[in-house]
């Protein structure tokens, strides 16, 4: 089974900026990408959508051409196994601020999964109570005592930073599922205008998704917090599924070489989802968008500060903003 070794990354992927942006000599590196769109919501969401894009084709090459496998999270295989590890427990401790997304967000994930699971049925769902987006990752594996220390530094800020989208509403649409060899995700790009809900007007959009993490950046960092995130990459994205075995596209149980007809059967499965999604939930003719079709961040619940041993949805939260 291919288990990663790699436990303080994403499962062994790396974070790369597949958009076309290069670096910046700003102290924030949201920056770099708003200053060479033009601070364009267009051009911003241009860049988001080639990330997204960009890696899907990768991982679809990485899937069929090299015939590889799942990469499994070691940590969440033994903690789906208890059996197997009865005294295991993960020891990252981490800091966060996590958008919580909004009950018509919930429900098209919820039949998502449901979709999923037809087509991988042996897949770890992140349930959905538990599902976020994390807008600023403060850090992702220290001791408890560490986590705290930084929390106390941040104190002051936290209710500002977790009640900063009531002034600051970043609109996110055009839901799409990502994948890579060790999750699925569904992501979204920031609006540009297309289709705004009643009481919203299209120029609303210029302050986009972007825009929000660069701000909660320099808000934890104007205190002198450091910001160990593990990316900055331009994607809006909560996972919804990980794989935590090999078996839905291996030739057997016995023998975990990928089976090429399974592995279409998912990658087609994914691509039909998108196809739905597109269909219902995108921008058409600047309609009013379906439930689930668009996201603005604080919706019914502000951001969600939470401290601990997260990585699959747990911990506790620290302050949870107010929502509109």
């Amino acid at each position: 089974m291919a288990i990663s070794s790699a436990s303080n990354i994403e499962n062994g992927n790396v974070f790369e900026d597949l958009s076309g942006t290069g670096s910046t000599t700003s102290d924030n590196p949201y920056d770099a990408l708003i200053d060479a769109c033009g601070n364009s919501p267009t051009e911003i969401q241009a860049r988001y959508t080639k990330h997204r894009e960009t890696r899907n084709g990768a991982q679809r090459k990485k899937f069929t051409s090299e015939r590889s496998s799942v990469i499994i999270d070691p940590i969440l295989y033994k903690l789906v196994h208890p059996e197997e590890y009865p005294d295991f427990a993960d020891n990252r401790h981490c800091l966060v601020f996590w958008a919580r997304p909004p009950s018509g967000v919930r429900s098209l994930i919820a039949d998502i999964q449901k979709q999923l699971l037809t087509i991988a049925p042996r897949l770890w769902l992140m349930p959905v109570e538990c599902l976020h987006m994390t807008a600023l990752e403060i850090d992702f594996s220290r001791t408890a005592g560490e986590i705290d220390e930084i929390v106390n530094a941040m104190s002051s800020r936290i209710p500002e930073i977790t009640d900063y989208p009531l002034n600051h509403r970043a609109r996110l649409v055009k839901p799409m599922l990502s994948y890579d060899t060790a999750a699925i995700a569904l992501s979204f790009v920031p609006a540009a205008g297309e289709s705004p809900p009643d009481g919203r007007q299209s120029s609303m959009d210029d302050y986009t998704y972007h825009h929000l993490r660069r701000d909660l950046y320099g808000l934890s960092r104007s205190i002198g917090v450091e910001v160990a995130s593990r990316y900055v990459v331009p994607s809006a994205h909560l996972t919804v599924a990980r794989f935590v075995t090999p078996n839905d596209i291996s030739i057997s149980e016995k023998n975990e070489t990928p089976d090429p007809l399974k592995v279409q059967k998912l990658l087609d499965g994914i691509g039909m989802i998108n196809t739905e999604l597109q269909d219902r939930s995108w921008p058409k003719d600047n309609q009013h968008l379906k439930a689930g079709g668009e996201w603005i961040v604080g919706q019914e619940k502000g951001l969600d500060c939470r401290k601990g041993t997260l990585w699959y949805g747990g911990g506790e939260t620290v302050r949870l903003g107010r929502g509109f």
